[in-house]
């Protein structure tokens, strides 16, 4: 179970110079996951087993109108407006019933996965704690030196896996480029050494108390998990050996820094099918055909609402995104009146997302894995208070129509 101190955060004082302390919890892993985790008979390491909807308890037509607005198109490649669909699969009960490709792409092309690069990193965060490298209560400046300087030094692993580091980070992209900390980091002068640049940013809240998404914790993080490792050599081998490779994920890229550190914010590449793989990991709470891969109660963790979410003022981002560690969940805050992300989806779903419509989710109610991989440059509103979005939901991707389609496909 985890745990944490609920308090107000507080900001820089004025004058001081630095942050006020707040005590924070240890985080404790209770093996398990909520849900029950079927007894499977195959194991897709080689190939997915395949059903068809009805004999997996779908239904057909609800099934068809979700492909068929998932592949609708609006636009052409050149204005790239409308749904901009690469990939979709669905798995259920272990049984590949849904895969479609479009514009070029096939199950043996390796995609540009963007921020799921986060979600992919906690998993391999779980197995470095499964193989007693990592300590999530640790301190990120015991793993990596750059980090032992005033107020970094008290930053966790846990910390950096939930978002909350408190440092001083500006994650936005086209909208600001000038201002940006994510495009400083991942393509001028902070690419040579991006969790170095990183750790240089100023703090500015006391650690764990403060959510803000930001691509520098997680690329941090994989400096710590280079540290706790040690040898390089097996630092760059140990996604393979630990995960890639047990479960049968084939050609895969994960591109490194120029200091050598696994961008894993956002560089990673893989195959739609290996990516439902992935998934299925996770669905079996990190076990693989009899094999425990990541650690007892990692799974039930990367699925936890980050503690410092609750003490982080309201704002859009709170309303649509609900953090886990790397990952996203479909809680909501009722004390706050912020309903779930995702109102069709169970609320045991969980799920990763990136840039340019990439979303994945795990479904334990329905025993179900979803990749969808896309190369959206517009969506439709989704939610009431959006404004920067397509009026009419079905001329470019909405998330929540998607789920609406697949909860009615679902008997």
């Amino acid at each position: 179970m985890v745990s944490a101190y609920f308090l107000t955060p507080l900001l820089l004082l004025a004058g001081c110079g630095g942050v006020v302390a707040v005590p924070q919890a240890a985080v404790t892993l209770e093996p398990g996951v909520p849900w029950e985790v079927p007894v499977r008979e195959a194991w897709p390491t080689e190939a997915w087993p395949q059903a068809t909807p009805e004999e997996v308890g779908l239904d057909p037509q609800a099934l068809q109108r979700l492909v068929d607005y998932g592949f609708r198109r609006d636009g052409d490649e050149v204005d790239r407006k409308g749904q901009r669909t690469n990939a979709l699969l669905i798995v259920k009960d272990g049984k590949l019933v849904v895969e479609r490709y479009a514009r070029g792409y096939t199950g043996d092309t390796p995609m540009l996965t963007w921020s799921v690069s986060k979600s992919m990193s906690s998993t391999i965060f779980g197995a470095a704690v499964m193989d007693g490298l990592v300590d999530v209560n640790q301190t990120a400046c015991h793993y990596y030196e750059p980090m032992c300087r005033p107020g970094h030094d008290a930053v966790r692993v846990t910390d950096l896996l939930r978002m909350s580091s408190g440092i001083q980070w500006d994650e936005t992209y086209e909208t600001s480029p000038i201002f940006s900390s994510v495009m400083a980091m991942l393509y001028t002068r902070g690419s040579h050494d991006m969790p170095a640049f990183v750790a240089r940013q100023p703090m500015a809240f006391w650690p764990g108390i403060h959510w803000s998404y930001s691509s520098g914790d997680a690329n941090v993080g994989m400096a710590v998990l280079r540290g706790a490792i040690g040898n390089a050599d097996r630092y760059h081998a140990y996604p393979w050996e630990r995960v890639f490779d047990p479960i049968g994920m084939k050609d895969v890229t994960f591109e490194r820094d120029g200091s050598g550190t696994f961008v894993g914010s956002s560089y990673l590449y893989a195959r739609p099918p290996d990516l439902a793989r992935w998934l299925w990991l996770i669905l079996n709470d990190g076990t693989w055909d009899g094999r425990r891969i990541l650690a007892p109660g990692w799974v039930r963790y990367l699925r936890t609402m980050a503690p410092a979410y609750y003490t982080t003022p309201v704002s859009r981002a709170s309303r649509e995104d609900n953090p886990g560690a790397w990952w996203y969940v479909n809680l909501g805050d009722p004390e706050r009146d912020i309903a779930p992300p995702w109102p069709d989806f169970p609320s045991d779903a969980f799920g990763a997302e990136g840039h340019w419509g990439k979303y994945l989710w795990v479904i334990p109610s329905w025993d179900m894995v979803v990749v969808r991989l896309g190369d959206d440059r517009e969506y439709g509103c989704a939610y009431a208070w959006q404004t920067d979005c397509v009026k009419d939901p079905n001329k470019a991707f909405t998330i929540t129509l998607f789920q609406k389609l697949l909860a009615q496909a679902v008997k």
